[in-house]
């Protein structure tokens, strides 16, 4: 009679990666100035610290947007590349994902929007899929000709794109240029929520942008924010309908009523209570890579 080896099995921890929520920060915008908010960064140095410190804070991607010597909203490549390096070198154990602007000065041009993508190959970049009125001054230009290039590009260059759609026809857009190839599956939206001109930030609304992308484009991910009044229930209402959540001065330079926000990390730790309260788990930068399929 043979001896019979015996098996030993390995107890292997399987992550519910259902129960993680990304915490995205949007440190600066191309908006708010000091005279808004003292506390907004606004230089390569300022930049670079606070999402060092949104990272340690639970922050697992940096939503990244540069402004000029004056404060204004730039695409210059030599400032992302500036912030970059100072996050690099004086933090090199910062791992959160990098997710850079493609829209951050209305009078860009369709390189200049692009040049800092294929330079410095972050993780992610923006994608924001059509055209719209912009705070009833100005407009804000997505032609299908850029958007068909942006995407070819993005593909090229190993960078994923996050979908900003201010609105449900920017999702259909959205699933025609992943039909034509220009996006590549699995997607992933940011539901830009409570923008002036764009759809009101509800959570009625929310649920029907949600229903939409799950109708058109199957698969994807979702990620939300609020702007103003409607932060908060974008928020709970992100994490409760199983999405990921942006915070950050970009969209909002009070942390609540009448109260201005002291810092970035201050959005970002309320994000991660309300995340942990509801009973779930603060994503780490890895475990954020893994749910929206990137590779460090």
């Amino acid at each position: 009679m043979g001896i019979r080896p015996k098996i030993l099995e390995e107890k292997v921890e399987v992550k519910n990666m259902s129960k993680k929520t990304i915490i995205t920060v949007a440190t600066t915008g191309a908006w708010p100035k000091k005279k808004d908010n003292p506390n907004v960064p606004m230089t390569p140095a300022e930049i670079a610290e606070d999402v060092y410190a949104c990272w340690k804070a639970g922050a697992a991607v940096a939503h990244l947007h540069m402004r000029d010597d004056e404060g204004n909203g730039t695409m210059d490549v030599n400032k992302f590349r500036q912030t970059v390096e100072l996050l690099r070198k004086n933090h090199p154990d910062c791992d959160i994902v990098l997710n850079m602007t493609t829209s951050g000065d209305l009078n860009a041009t369709d390189e200049t929007r692009q040049l800092h993508l294929e330079e410095l190959r972050p993780e992610m970049g923006s994608y924001d899929c059509g055209s719209m009125n912009w705070l009833n001054s100005s407009l804000f230009i997505n032609h299908p000709k850029f958007l068909e290039e942006l995407g070819t590009h993005m593909q090229e260059w190993g960078v994923k794109p996050e979908i900003e759609a201010f609105d449900p026809g920017m999702i259909a857009n959205a699933a025609y240029y992943l039909k034509k190839g220009i996006l590549k599956a699995p997607l992933h939206f940011q539901f830009c929520m409570g923008c002036a001109n764009g759809i009101p930030g509800s959570m009625k609304n929310l649920v029907f942008m949600k229903e939409t992308m799950e109708s058109l484009c199957p698969g994807s991910t979702w990620s939300c924010f609020g702007v103003g009044h409607s932060a908060m229930e974008m928020l709970y209402g992100a994490v409760a309908m199983g999405g990921h959540i942006r915070v950050g001065m970009e969209d909002n330079v009070m942390y609540a009523k009448g109260q201005l926000a002291e810092s970035n990390v201050q959005f970002v730790e309320r994000a991660a209570r309300v995340i942990r309260e509801y009973g779930n788990e603060v994503a780490t930068p890895d475990e954020a890579r893994e749910i929206l399929g990137l590779k460090k």
